[in-house]
């Protein structure tokens, strides 16, 4: 599995650890310019540090759904070019706003990821990838409603939250569901189990059909 440029493992802290070069967010350890990618603290961290192959690389556009006070898409913009980030809650999007303040490159929108006609007059068409962690029903209706921004070669990289669609049923069962859904407009490439990282969630690789 290759990581990004601009995704390094590093000992840092005494340990050998996922890092980026940018400048702290959440109260991360640090070396110099280099900061811990904490994967127990991000589900895109947690697959890149489970050696998922996401396609990332670095300077390309992303478009990051769920962004909340920016732990994980402070990482992406430290390697990536433009890097939209959407969030609807406005205290976590305050957070966000600090984490922007130094990376010219991402861009927070006070946006509903559901809606994503909301936003498009901002947000470029063909995107590199869309980063998508959203704690909501209907993530794979989230999913299909932005795949308008993906470039045709682009990739959708979701973590599937079992328990934010239904906390009655097992999550295999969520899963399976999710994916029949998603299928409808993605083909899935690739799929993981994020424990020991993060329990009831699904690491989901795909491109649009």
């Amino acid at each position: 599995m290759s990581l990004p440029d601009g995704v390094e493992r590093r000992t840092i802290a005494g340990e050998e650890r996922l890092a980026t070069r940018g400048k702290p967010v959440y109260g991360e350890p640090t070396e110099g310019e280099w900061r811990v990618w904490d994967p127990d603290r991000s589900k895109l961290g947690a697959m890149l540090d489970s050696g998922i192959e996401t396609g990332l690389s670095d300077d390309e556009t992303v478009l990051y759904l769920g962004a909340a006070s920016g732990t994980t898409v402070s990482h992406v913009a430290d390697f990536a070019g433009p890097t939209y980030a959407i969030e609807f809650a406005p205290r976590p999007a305050r957070d966000l706003l600090s984490a922007a303040e130094p990376r010219e490159n991402l861009f927070p929108l006070l946006k509903d990821a559901r809606k994503p006609e909301t936003y498009a007059h901002v947000v470029e068409r063909d995107v590199d990838a869309i980063v998508q962690d959203v704690a909501t029903r209907g993530q794979a209706d989230v999913a299909i409603r932005n795949e308008r921004f993906l470039a045709e070669d682009g990739r959708l990289l979701a973590a599937i939250k079992a328990r934010s669609e239904d906390v009655t049923r097992e999550p295999d069962a969520v899963f399976s569901d999710v994916l029949d859904r998603l299928e409808t407009s993605y083909e899935v490439l690739e799929t993981r189990r994020l424990e020991p990282y993060h329990t009831d969630h699904l690491a989901v690789v795909a491109r649009p059909r």
